[in-house]
């Protein structure tokens, strides 16, 4: 932002948000969709470009000191004394924090529910529109609903190019996968959304979180009823049918094989890890298209690369794309819970 052309580009994604218009920014995690929070109508077009059901409720992002915050304490009534050190430990960045809302909160935003998702973005671009325009952003991420998130401009463009007013421009962004969702309201604490801020990070600031599984929602349970977005349902879903592939390292070139047998004749993909780069598959992996995912033992980097590689494998027209399941370890929790739900079929 050091450039004039780039200062006139933030204070005009600014002044657009301020008069209820939709931005698509940078963040640390994904591009988001960003709407005035406090404007009912502004969110509302997010919900129309974005073709995403109106149960579904949309995270607000704020700016400013992470503590005693003017932006965030009208959108929330109480705060429990654990969130003080989440919010110093973890803010600016990519932890979203279920907190009781106040009336100040549109039910737009909320889906109607008693909490409202709040976080602080990490990254300078989208910090800096949210504090010039003075205002709350609700920011879902910035694709058509249900499909791969962006990690960069194109992709934005590639799902909502007409749909919307502006897309700030910064580059792919840091961390490749959304923010965590947690509810520090209960005890323990839940995680509905694995993210960036693992489990550990958490229980060693604030104390004992459980992660949600999907066998806790009752099977009868309609869609308003979940108790977070994300959840129970096909999300980050790339065009072709996604196969997951779990093993280790050293099992997957067989697995990855074994997977593609039904799929023989099908325009093939394969997110490949760096170390598989060289391996000469057998048919009818032999021939697919290839996405360099990267190093199997960095799950930072290949959360980084996850939706980047899967809208690369849909644009060379693949109708089937295999992908190997990382170790359930930090970040590899976020890539899994995307993978599963994006491979996920009625």
């Amino acid at each position: 932002m050091e450039t004039d052309e780039a200062q006139a580009a933030v204070a005009q994604a600014a002044e657009i948000l301020r008069v209820g218009g939709l931005v698509a920014l940078p963040t640390e995690t994904v591009y988001g969709l960003g709407a005035n929070a406090l404007d009912p109508a502004a969110v509302a077009r997010i919900f129309q470009a974005k073709q995403r059901p109106s149960w579904d409720p949309i995270i607000v992002h704020i700016a400013g000191p992470a503590l005693h915050n003017p932006m965030l304490d009208p959108l929330v009534t109480t705060f429990p004394p654990v969130v003080y050190e989440l919010m110093e430990k973890f803010w600016p960045g990519p932890l979203t924090l279920l907190l009781p809302r106040s009336a100040a909160v549109p039910d737009v935003v909320t889906a109607g529910r008693p909490l409202v998702g709040i976080r602080m973005p990490a990254h300078p671009v989208a910090f800096e529109i949210i504090r010039q325009a003075g205002v709350p952003i609700a920011a879902p991420s910035a694709n058509v609903f249900s499909h791969i998130s962006p990690t960069t401009a194109a992709h934005v463009l590639e799902d909502l190019d007409g749909k919307i007013d502006a897309v700030v421009d910064a580059g792919p962004t840091r961390h490749g996968v959304e923010s965590t969702v947690l509810d520090p309201t209960q005890s323990p604490m839940m995680i509905y959304r694995p993210g960036a801020i693992t489990a550990q990070q958490i229980r060693e600031v604030a104390g004992p979180v459980v992660c949600y599984e999907e066998k806790m929602l009752p099977k009868a349970a309609p869609p308003e009823a979940l108790p977070s977005p994300g959840i129970g349902m096909r999300h980050y879903a790339p065009r072709a049918r996604l196969i997951v592939v779990e093993g280790s390292l050293a099992e997957l070139p067989a697995r990855l094989v074994d997977a593609a047998r039904p799929f023989a004749h099908d325009r093939l993909g394969v997110m490949l890890p760096a170390e598989l780069a060289r391996t000469r598959f057998q048919p009818p992996l032999r021939g697919a298209a290839e996405f360099a995912w990267g190093r199997w033992d960095s799950p930072e980097e290949l959360a980084e690369k996850l939706y980047a590689g899967l809208r690369a494998l849909d644009a060379e027209g693949c109708t089937v794309i295999l992908c190997p399941l990382p170790p359930a370890e930090g970040v590899g929790e976020a890539i899994r819970d995307r993978l599963r739900k994006a491979a996920y079929t009625r």
